[in-house]
This record gives structure tokens, C-alpha cells and sequence, in this order.
């Protein structure tokens, strides 16, 4: 190891080193005084991340004996997730202190679920895989389950933790295999190994098997029955969480294993990937209509959303990751903006997740209202909003790479699935008199709605400006295949 290895780990070990330092002076300061500042202090250290990941240039390269990437595709993911979770983690303070949930062990465990992130993202050898995997995991095991004294909350840490530990199982399971038939861990090993464009039956159950791994962290079907129970019971702030950081870090995961370590094999596994894309949309988008609560709506929405981003990845191609890209990043944002409308449902203090409380919502609050529209019409993917494109981004790399079944199924999907978003429209606007909300939301939270309400819209010419970005990461992992096998 050598002084440019620890160069390339700076932002990990910045995040690590910060989390040890907060829980020793949670330990020490006591939780009642420290847990605000800490949770502050936590939103600056995931900004600081983020902001030295975008700025500092250097080339792609990878580190640690080839078991860690650092590259265009790693940093566009980790902005990404750290962004969306220091968002997440500023509007869900003033929540988390109202319904005293608030303690200085949350931000620490965002912060190493973030840091977990950061390495799957980077991973290049199975081993970095599992251990930025189970990192992540268990430090959502536990935020699932802090609001102790819900016993739906403690269900639903119970239930994650169990499927879980079944979905590792799995993937240890494939990635034994892959080891003993390529006789490496290293991506670069295995795909030399399998330089030869087939796979043998070994190697191809292990790929199956970490497919089945990774299709639980990414909520695709049939691998998504934890997620409506876990939505539903988190506290709210949690369920926001993860919709956002943890699925772009899976589904980045999910496209650096298929191409850095599988990338020689690209029809093996991406007729895999097109059936959890299918499976994902048409579920999503049907189950979802008969839910009337918001948050497993939301769940049934991100499992139809991450069959969106599977089209893109089912492509095989630079353009189709490109677009997975900028879809997760569009999808994050549409996300945070949701959530910190969700997070305000409030009705004598209580938290209201019935989607009739919603009833006439926009005679009382007009503007908030305007927001959670927008919101809705581009998770729906109605044009000229940024939702549109980010579909039409996915399903236009389904046809260039020979996939236009694929992207007519994602089209049906889309119009089913658009039901439930209009339906929640129509409460606000036409629904009948019923006792209404009290929409409480703090100067973060509020900024959380309107901000990326209103970006979705002005946005869509420019794609948030992330399409050229997306453009240079999706080449730097597709283009070092391609000079690899040059």
C-alpha cells in the first residue's frame, strides 16, 4: 500500500474518522444534549464529502491491491448518495426532536450507512463488496427499528434484519461459487476468466446467485416483500432514507458488478436483468393502486422506479448506464422532495399517513400543494417535468440496445402506474371535505419540498445539469471494458 491508495480513501476515511469522533462525545456529552448538534454536524461532514469528491480531479485508478475503484462512475454515485443523505438528515430534524425520536446514535448510523455505500459503489473485488454491503445494512437493521416503543417499527427492523440476512446468505453463496471457479475475488480476475465470452455453469449460478443478492438490496421483484412493511413501520425520516441513498448505491453496486466483473458476458446477464425489470414495473405499478397509505405507496413507487433504472442497466450499453444514472439521481431528487411533504403530514400532533387526509389539501396550502403536484407529475413521468425524461432516457437505451419489447412494457407500466400519483392530485385538489392537516414544516424542510418541486420543472431542459456528468461516468466504467478487452 502506498500513500496514493490512502489518497483515493480520503472522503471514506474523513466520514469514518468523523463517526467515531460523534459517538464518543454522544458517549461522553450525554444523548439529550448532544443529539441536535451531532445530527448538524453530521449534515456538514456528508456535505464536506460530497463537496471534495465533486471538486478534486484525478484519474481513474484502482487501489488497494485492485480491491478498490476510484473512478468517474464511483464519484457521480457517491455525490448522488451523499447528497440525498444529508438532505434527508437536515429536513428530518425537526421531526425526529418533536416526536422525540431524536437521539445522537441516528446521524452516527447515517453516516456509517453512508460510508458502507461508499465502498460498495468503489468496490472492485467481491470482498469490498460484502463488507461496504453489510456495513450499510446493519446500520439500517437498527434505524428501522429506533422508535423502540413502536412495535410496528420494531416489526419492521425484525423483518429487514431477517430477509436481510437471507439475501447475504445468497450472495455469499454466489460469490463462493464465482470464487471457486475463477479462482479470484478480484473483479479483473474474474473477467478474464470469463474473457472468453461464455460462461461456465459454475460461474454462471454464481452470477445468479449475487443477482438474487443485489435484487433485494434494489427492491426489484420478486426479492421486494420486505419493503412495503419496512416503509410503513420506520419512522418517516428513515423510510425517506431509504428511498434515496441506499438505492442508488445498490443499483451503482448492481452496474459496476455486471460490467467490471461480468462485462465480457453482457447477453448472459442482461436478459436477467430485463425479467426484474419487468417483474418490477408491472407490481410497482399495479399493488400500488390499492394502497391508501402514502408510505407503502411510496414503497410500491420505488420498486416500479428501480424497474425503470433496471431497463436502463438491462441495456448493456454506455448509453444505458448513462441513463440508469441520471434516472437514480432524478429519482433521489424526486424522492427528497416527496418525503419532506410526507414528514409534514401531521393532525393533532399524530403523524397521518391516510392518503384521504389529503382531501382539499390545496385550498388550505396552495403553494405546498403546487409542489407535491409537480412532485407527483414527474414520478409519473408526465411531460415537459424531468421524471419524463429520465424515463424516456431508460426506455430509448432499451431500443438502441435491441430491446424495444422492453421498453413497451415499460411504457404500460408507466401509464398504470401514473394512476396513483393522479390520484393523490385529485385528493388535494377535488377530494371531499373531510377534517384536513396540519402541515407543519420547518425553514429545511420546507426548502426540501419547494426546492427540488420547482428544479423538476425549470430543470427540464438542462436535466438538472447531470446528463453530461452521467455521460463521463457511464463511460469511465463501459470504456475501461472496452480498452480492457482492446
Amino acid at each position: 500500500m502506498t500513500g496514493i491508495d490512502f489518497s483515493t480513501i480520503l472522503p471514506e476515511l474523513w466520514l469514518a474518522i468523523y463517526a467515531l469522533a460523534a459517538l464518543m462525545a454522544g458517549a461522553y456529552f450525554g444523548k439529550d444534549r448532544i443529539a441536535r448538534p451531532i445530527l448538524w454536524a453530521s449534515v456538514l461532514a456528508l456535505l464536506v464529502a460530497a463537496f471534495y469528491i465533486g471538486v478534486t480531479e484525478r484519474p481513474d485508478q484502482v487501489s488497494f491491491f485492485g480491491m478498490f475503484a476510484d473512478d468517474a462512475f464511483g464519484r457521480f454515485a457517491k455525490v448522488t448518495l451523499l447528497l440525498a443523505g444529508a438532505a434527508v438528515l437536515a429536513m428530518s430534524a425537526d421531526y425526529m426532536e418533536r416526536h422525540a425520536l431524536l437521539r445522537f446514535e441516528y446521524p452516527i448510523l447515517i453516516v456509517l450507512a453512508s460510508l458502507g455505500m461508499m465502498l460498495m459503489v468503489s468496490a472492485s473485488d467481491l470482498l469490498t463488496l460484502y463488507i461496504g454491503l453489510e456495513l450499510q445494512s446493519l446500520s439500517l437493521y437498527v434505524v428501522a427499528s429506533i422508535r423502540r416503543d413502536s412495535a410496528k417499527s420494531s416489526e419492521a427492523g425484525l423483518k429487514y434484519f431477517v430477509l436481510g440476512a437471507l439475501s447475504s446468505g445468497v450472495l455469499l453463496y454466489g460469490a463462493s461459487l464465482v470464487y471457486g471457479f475463477a479462482g479470484t475475488t478480484n473483479f479483473a480476475g474474474i473477467l478474464q476468466v470469463v474473457s472468453e465470452g461464455e460462461l461456465s455453469t459454475g460461474l454462471l449460478f454464481g452470477l445468479v446467485f449475487l443477482l438474487v443478492g443485489l435484487a433485494f438490496k434494489v427492491s426489484a421483484v420478486p426479492f421486494h416483500m420486505w419493503t412495503p412493511d419496512v416503509y410503513e413501520g420506520s419512522p418517516t425520516p428513515v423510510t425517506a432514507f431509504f428511498a434515496t441513498a441506499p438505492k442508488v448505491a445498490a443499483m451503482a453496486l448492481l452496474a459496476r458488478l455486471m460490467f467490471d466483473a461480468f462485462g465480457n458476458v453482457v447477453a448472459d446477464w442482461t436478459q436477467i436483468i430485463a425479467f426484474l425489470a419487468v417483474l418490477s414495473m408491472f407490481l410497482g405499478a399495479i399493488a400500488g393502486i390499492g394502497q391508501r397509505n402514502i408510505k407503502r405507496l411510496m414503497a410500491y413507487s420505488s420498486i416500479a422506479h428501480m424497474g425503470f433504472a433496471l431497463v436502463g442497466l438491462a441495456a448493456g450499453t454506455a448509453v444505458g448506464v448513462q441513463a440508469m444514472l441520471l434516472y437514480m439521481a432524478i429519482y433521489a431528487v424526486m424522492n427528497v422532495g416527496s418525503f419532506a411533504f410526507i414528514l409534514s403530514m401531521e393532525r393533532d400532533g399524530r403523524p397521518i399517513t391516510d392518503l384521504d387526509s389529503l382531501n382539499r389539501f390545496a385550498s388550505a396550502e396552495p403553494l405546498k400543494a403546487l409542489a407535491v403536484l409537480l412532485l407527483m407529475f414527474s414520478l409519473a413521468g408526465v411531460p415537459p417535468l424531468v421524471g419524463f425524461w429520465a424515463k424516456y432516457g431508460v426506455l430509448t437505451a432499451a431500443v438502441d440496445g435491441g430491446l424495444a419489447w422492453l421498453a413497451v412494457a415499460g411504457v404500460i407500466a408507466s401509464v398504470i402506474g401514473a394512476f396513483y400519483y393522479l390520484r393523490i392530485v385529485y385528493y388535494m385538489y377535488f377530494g371531499a371535505e373531510t377534517e384536513g392537516l396540519t402541515s407543519r414544516m420547518g425553514a429545511v424542510q420546507y426548502a426540501a419540498l419547494i426546492v427540488p418541486a420547482f428544479a423538476l420543472l425549470l430543470g427540464s431542459i438542462t436535466l438538472l445539469g447531470l446528463d453530461d456528468a452521467a455521460a463521463v461516468a457511464a463511460e469511465s466504467l463501459v470504456g475501461a471494458l472496452t480498452a480492457a478487452g482492446e
